[in-house]
This record gives structure tokens, sequence and C-alpha cells, in this order.
């Protein structure tokens, strides 16, 4: 859906006149810094050193972490949700699903076990909402991951809803080994060129750092005030 634009210059003429000063109409003209530091943290790491950084940091978030390849990756996810107590589960509708072998699991081996596993269709709105509420796993998959902080990167579409991964009570990240990423900076190098390549990014993209903590009262660590309790990141060797 393209949105219209309304009132567009009579609010930025508005704006210039607060400001007391004449509209700007020419580009704004991108800064040439002479020191870049961000770009020399983890330069020239290869992503084995990547995988291990990452594997460090998440001992420090809290999060559980997992190596595996394509050929494991379903028993692997299985152990995972088991020790997360089965089901009900939500997962994203990505075909990456099935390409990396887990059809079975999601449609005929969880199912057989009386796990409820519900992909998200945006043509039931609300319905996806009250799945995710109710679930106490959801599964996503990371489109970026960078190493230096442990983070995962998700993109949302139509049927890549943000609440899967934030309402289950806890959460997994599958992370392809090609998505690392030293840090911050270079992650978003990456969705420039997504949006070189495609003209558009997502309007929804989310940041997330292992399970939900929260420090903010007498600084106090306290784990799952507003998103999942627990947080596992399942790293698949794609190269």
């Amino acid at each position: 859906m393209t949105g219209t634009i309304q009132n567009r210059e009579k609010f930025l003429n508005q704006l210039a006149s607060r400001l007391e000063r004449p509209r700007n109409s020419s580009p704004v003209e991108r800064p040439t810094w002479k020191f870049r530091p961000q770009d020399e943290v983890l330069k020239n790491a290869s992503q084995d050193e990547l995988l291990e950084v990452l594997e460090e940091q998440c001992k420090k978030i809290h999060t559980s972490f997992y190596k595996t390849d394509r050929k494991n990756l379903s028993d692997t996810l299985n152990k995972v949700v088991a020790n997360y107590g089965g089901g009900p589960i939500v997962t994203w509708k990505d075909e990456r699903f099935s390409e990396w072998g887990l059809d079975s699991l999601f449609k005929q081996e969880w199912p057989s076990q009386n796990i409820d596993v519900y992909e998200w269709e945006h043509t039931k709105g609300v319905e996806n909402i009250a799945k995710a509420e109710n679930a106490n796993v959801g599964i996503t998959i990371s489109e970026i991951t960078l190493a230096e902080s442990g983070t995962v990167v998700l993109i949302s579409d139509e049927n890549k809803g943000r609440t899967v991964s934030f309402l289950p009570a806890t959460y997994i990240a599958l992370v392809p080994k090609s998505t690392l990423v030293p840090r911050m900076t270079q992650a978003a190098q990456k969705l420039q060129e997504i949006y070189n390549r495609t003209g558009h990014v997502a309007s929804c993209i989310n940041f997330i750092t292992g399970p939900s903590n929260s420090a903010d009262i007498e600084l106090n660590l306290v784990v799952g005030v507003h998103g999942p309790v627990k947080a596992s990141y399942i790293v698949i060797n794609d190269l």
C-alpha cells in the first residue's frame, strides 16, 4: 500500500517560519569524516571469528547458543523446543523453513505430538496476534546478525509479523552463518544495500539482543518484563 502525503508544503513552510529562517531546498551533503573508528572494530575478522565473538556475547546476554548444519537443523530445533516445554509454536510464513528441511518437523512430527504450530498469515489479521500471544515458542530467522552485541535483525513484511518474536514466552532465532557482520555499522550498510537493490526497506526492522531485559528500577536486572523470558540462537552453517 502506498500512502499519500498531504499538506507537506504548508507544514514545511510553517516549520521554517517558526525557526525564523528560509526553507532549505537544496539536498543535504553527507559529511566526510576524517576518522571512522566504527569501521575498524572486527574489520578483518573471518566468519568463523565472528561466530566465536557471537558465541561469547551470548553468554553475556543470557541467550542459549547452538551450532548446527542444515542436515541436523531439524533435530537441533526439536531439542531446543523440547527444552522450552513444547508448543504452542508460532512461526513466520517463510520459504526458507522448507528449503532447510523443516517441513517434516513443522507439519508432521510436532503435530503428531499434539504440538500446535501456527504459521503467520497476513490475511487473518488479529488472529495472528492472538496466536502469538498464546504461544510458548516463537521462531523467526535473522536477516543480519551483529556479532559484537549478539543482536539479530528481523525485517518484517506481511507474512513475517513482528509479534512472533516478542509475544511468545520464549524465542528462537535461526541464524544463517552467512548473515554475520561485525556490528551495527555493517548492519546499516547491509540495509542500505537492500534499499539500493530494491528501492525500499521494511517499515518495521527489529534489532533484538537476547531475551527481554530491563534494569530501569534501581539497576536490578529483570528478565522477561516486556518480551520473552528465554532466547536461543541456532546458527546454521550455510557457507
